[in-house]
């Protein structure tokens, strides 16, 4: 199948690789003239495991290629994906849809025979209409149908998520339309539900899982709140939660908070939708409460860590919104230490793969180390507020050694308690 895309970041990029893996022809349409000419030369635009190696094999063998030219990417394709941003409004907090409009618009003067333009976007219920009725304003002619086809794709395991998904929904509202999804997604029939809904439902759905599990992790934070007051071990209580199969285990481990590209938007997104409806979704806007809040916590627990100490150095690992991706939209990391800054504090990062986008939204507002030790030396307290598996492994007798003071503030509870007691550090976790 020939299949355009237009988007090329975390959703567009792993999702066009994915397809051309599948033996489709996949050309990528973006109109930052910079990102297409490094795809071009053989540079991925960002990090996700395992993608830069089905990037290079697709690209040497001609399945997927890159344009500027939304006529060249649209022109010849069965399946046309829509895989662009839709950040939070910046007054409204509504989901902002100019990115989709005006893809939508552009693409339909370029429709040649029947096409099927998916949605992969995380978009407001009722977007389909709006969508269809832009192609058809500008191309009364054109021969088409729009369906809801949203994108589950985690980030740090996008790849492994696009060839193991647990459920492909589509949002649909003519048969011809499924069957073209049915020929896109035959290698996974027998492997995973294919579950085939009205438009608007697939719309709603991708909006109530990330709710719902953005709530998950403003509920077992409130309750590793309440172990650390009552002496309780919230992993044994997550655990516990977790072997009923009416909860699951997912979703149970406290940290500083839910960040991304996804769930913060998507709950103010929904709680916009549901101010416009008329309905009161009291859980949501807790989540969204709570999240907040929850960066400032973790924060004020940095800063009582150095109480006293006089002009204290700050060390932070971890900069990404989780471990496996460098992408730091909502990163709680970035939000805790902005509420350090408005405190005047000193601080150095250090992360793996998020230093650049990082720099983006940080600048010189804090320095920089080029690894983990350097960022510990003569810190005054170490944060730690991404979970990669290299912060975990840290050698505490070395650590012991380079820092001024031995204070830990573990917002992953990463490092083992019992050892950094006996290295002689004062330690923080949560719920604990």
């Amino acid at each position: 199948m020939k299949v355009g895309i237009i988007g090329t970041g975390y959703v567009g990029l792993p999702t066009g690789v994915g397809l051309a893996e599948l033996g489709n022809e996949v050309i990528c349409i973006d109109r930052e003239q910079s990102k297409i000419d490094a795809l071009k030369a053989g540079k991925i635009t960002l990090y996700e495991d395992g993608l830069e190696e089905l990037f290079h094999k697709n690209m040497k063998e001609g399945r997927i290629k890159f344009t500027t030219s939304m006529k060249e990417g649209i022109e010849q394709s069965d399946l046309v994906i829509i895989a662009v941003g839709t950040p939070p409004h910046p007054v409204t907090k509504e989901a902002d849809m100019k990115y989709i409009h005006a893809a939508a618009t552009e693409l339909a003067e370029h429709l040649q025979g029947y096409t099927v333009i998916a949605t992969k976007s995380t978009v407001p219920v009722g977007t389909g209409d709006d969508i269809e009725a832009l192609i058809r304003k500008k191309n009364p002619n054109a021969d088409f149908d729009v369906i809801s086809l949203p994108e589950f794709l985690r980030e740090g395991f996008a790849v492994h998520d696009f060839f193991n998904p647990d459920r492909i929904v589509v949002g649909a509202n003519s048969q011809k339309s499924c069957n073209v999804i049915k020929e896109l997604y035959k290698p996974f029939e027998e492997k995973t539900n294919i579950l085939f809904v009205k438009r608007r439902s697939s719309e709603v759905i991708k909006y109530a899982s990330n709710a719902f599990l953005a709530i998950k992790i403003h509920y077992i934070n409130e309750m590793a709140n309440f172990c650390e007051k009552t002496g309780a071990d919230i992993y044994e209580v997550a655990k516990g939660m977790g072997l009923d199969s009416r909860i699951g285990p997912k979703f149970l481990n406290p940290g500083p908070g839910y960040g991304g590209s996804c769930f913060p938007k998507d709950t103010m997104a929904m709680s916009y939708m549901a101010r416009q409806n008329d309905v009161d979704m009291t859980l949501i806007n807790a989540a969204i409460n709570g999240n907040t809040k929850r960066k400032k916590e973790m924060a004020d627990r940095v800063l009582n860590a150095i109480k006293g100490i006089e002009n204290p150095k700050i060390a932070v690992l971890g900069l990404a919104f989780k471990d496996g991706t460098d992408d730091c939209r909502e990163s709680p990391a970035i939000e805790i230490i902005e509420n350090l800054l408005e405190n005047n504090a000193n601080i150095i990062a250090y992360d793996p793969k998020a230093m650049e986008t990082a720099k983006l939204l940080l600048g010189d507002k804090i320095k920089y180390a080029n690894d983990m030790y350097e960022c510990l030396k003569d810190a005054d307290v170490l944060a730690i507020l991404t979970e990669w598996e290299d912060f975990k492994n840290l050698d505490l007798n070395k650590v012991a050694k380079l820092m001024r003071n031995k204070n830990i503030v573990d917002c992953r509870n990463l490092i083992d308690a019992k050892n950094v007691l006996t290295n002689g550090f004062n330690y923080k976790g949560i719920g604990r």
